[in-house]
């Protein structure tokens, strides 16, 4: 049974040609863009997957927006992690419900989005405070107070150190990230997976070298590359452009003392 959208939900409208525009219902109110206008009351009580018109005659089809859309769209003011590599993450960290993770360069939440929708409980550290205000708006506004119960965030500097213990998973998006190996050591217990995402294969060079005079084991280094298909009846081929480098995912597990 498909569930009504309702006044104060987060909608993803498409149009023919692929572009996405993401509105919050509200009574009363209209969507303006190029095509024309929507009123929202003609979509509040409608469904997903269903089609409207525009006051042009353009024709909309209404979805609610997967985490992917709504992170490609969210306020940011940091670079985000991409889809591509939050779900890498996610799989190398082994990232469970209920799971204890860690996270510093908090940035604009894209990240935490991702470890808060697999269950885990989220403490951040974030330097700036503008950011790590930004990222706790963009959790409440896709997955609500209850995501953000489970998400804290202090404006802080994990090069100094981690006060926390007892940590199932370390994540981080850093600069240096090995300056933060051996708090992440003294924090984590054994068999903790620490996930490090770095543009640069020389932080990642630094990164496992620095993992080697530690409690680690098990290291890994990976680039995720992702390309689309046109496929139209008997015209198949790769898409011309593609999402290729945009960072490299290091994890590491913690050895027992």
């Amino acid at each position: 049974m498909s569930r009504a959208l309702q006044a104060g939900e987060l909608v993803l409208l498409a149009d023919r040609k692929g572009r996405h525009y993401m509105v919050t219902l509200a009574e009363g109110r209209e969507f303006h863009f190029h095509a024309g206008s929507v009123d929202h009351d003609a979509l509040i009580g409608g469904t997903e997957g269903m089609q409207v018109r525009t006051s042009r005659n353009a024709e909309l089809t209404v979805w609610r927006p997967t985490l992917c859309d709504y992170v490609l769209k969210m306020p940011r003011g940091a670079q985000v992690v991409y889809p591509k590599d939050s779900a890498a993450i996610l799989m190398q960290a082994d990232v469970f419900p209920g799971a204890r993770v860690f996270e510093s360069g908090v940035g604009s939440g894209a990240l935490s989005l991702s470890l808060l929708r697999a269950g885990a409980e989220v403490l951040g550290y974030e330097i700036r405070e503008d950011f790590a205000q930004r990222a706790v708006e963009n959790v409440m506004g896709f997955l609500g107070s209850e995501a953000a119960d489970r998400f804290q965030v202090e404006v802080r500097d994990c090069y100094q150190g981690i006060d926390i213990d007892g940590l199932d998973r370390v994540v981080l998006d850093l600069p240096e990230p090995w300056q933060v190996v051996p708090h992440a050591a003294a924090s984590m217990l054994p068999g903790g997976i620490l996930v490090a995402y770095t543009p640069s294969i020389v932080q990642a060079v630094q990164l496992r070298e620095a993992c080697q005079s530690g409690p680690w084991a098990s290291a890994s280094t990976v680039e995720i590359l992702h390309r689309d298909w046109h496929i139209k009846g008997d015209a198949v081929r790769p898409e011309h452009r593609m999402v290729g480098h945009t960072g490299f995912v290091t994890t590491a597990r913690r050895l027992a003392d």
